[in-house]
């Protein structure tokens, strides 16, 4: 079948006007033929340490899962996405993969990366969902790099889908953080989707954000964190080749390719013993550590009574 993934460059916190972009990519990569259609982690949002991120959240079942929904009716194909979707009086990082039919199956990002959890809580489920065209992985950004979604996948799923909104460093020297790890960190993403596809022994598709960040840095007043998400969207088989690509210079638009989900290769890379997948940085694990025991404070002072409040 051929599946598209779409990259975008999101305007931060414009859900109505992220809206339209998304409808606009996936209504063409449809009509160029794709049967699949995978749209970025939080696609209605994008994701910044930014007051804008307040208003991002839309209770699930409202337009961003309406969009979905209609774009996969409308079409006759299937269609993902993520959002921050608030249920029962809390938020998460909800991927959504709509069926033609109006069946979704969902999955809740298991953990929130750094300064995301200031916005939504983790999620349970394990990833897999059990649809009538297979067993579908879904996997979120940095659930990609982590040892434990791909060792719940391995043998379980035919296809993986998902996205990313993946920031690189601030432009602005911050002390401890030399060059290099800028540089590393893009590797590490160039790298992890045809890991992940050669761990599984199944394809994997990866849509992503190549837009530009200006917001804020948690713990830092006054330190401006402008940078930009670092694109690589993806698709690729499941002995990890790269059928197609679009880096970050590539800016908006989507790539198409055709993938059979009923072969299985044989895994060619072993799942880590560890935590993480690559060998990341120690100061990209500090700040990781740092931001989210910051960002879970954040969210019960801030989120979670705004939610509430007005959502409730």
């Amino acid at each position: 079948m051929q599946v598209a993934a779409i990259q975008m460059k999101a305007f931060l916190g414009d859900v109505e006007k992220n809206m339209r972009t998304a409808r606009a990519l996936a209504t063409a990569a449809f009509k160029r033929g794709a049967e699949w259609v995978l749209l970025p982690e939080f696609f209605t949002s994008a994701v910044a340490y930014h007051k804008k991120l307040l208003d991002a959240a839309r209770p699930f079942d409202s337009e961003p899962l309406a969009l979905l929904k209609e774009l996969a009716a409308a079409h006759g194909g299937v269609i993902g996405g993520s959002f921050l979707a608030v249920r029962e009086g809390k938020s998460y990082n909800t991927f959504v993969l709509a069926l033609p039919d109006g069946k979704t199956f969902l999955h809740d990002k298991d953990q929130p990366t750094m300064w995301e959890n200031c916005y939504y809580l983790a999620g349970h489920d394990d990833g897999v969902l059990d649809t009538p065209m297979g067993r579908v992985g879904a996997a979120l950004c940095w659930e990609f790099v982590r040892s434990r979604t791909a060792r719940r996948m391995l043998n379980r799923v035919d296809v993986v889908v998902g996205g990313s909104c993946w920031w690189t460093l601030p432009e602005k020297y911050f002390p401890g953080f030399p060059p290099r790890i800028h540089e590393r960190n893009l590797e590490i993403m160039k790298e992890t989707i045809p890991r992940f596809a050669r761990m599984l022994g199944v394809p994997v598709v990866h849509a992503a954000h190549a837009g530009e960040i200006s917001g804020a840095l948690p713990m830092v007043p006054g330190f401006p964190f402008k940078s930009h998400y670092l694109g690589e969207t993806q698709i690729v088989d499941g002995t990890g080749c790269v059928l197609a690509r679009m880096s970050y210079e590539d800016g908006e638009g989507f790539i198409t390719a055709d993938i059979d989900i009923s072969k299985k290769a044989t895994p060619a890379e072993s799942i880590p013993e560890r935590f993480w997948i690559p060998d990341l940085p120690v100061q990209l694990r500090l700040m990781w550590w740092m931001q989210n025991l910051h960002g879970k404070y954040y969210y019960r002072l801030r989120t979670k009574r705004l939610i509430r409040r007005r959502w409730a």
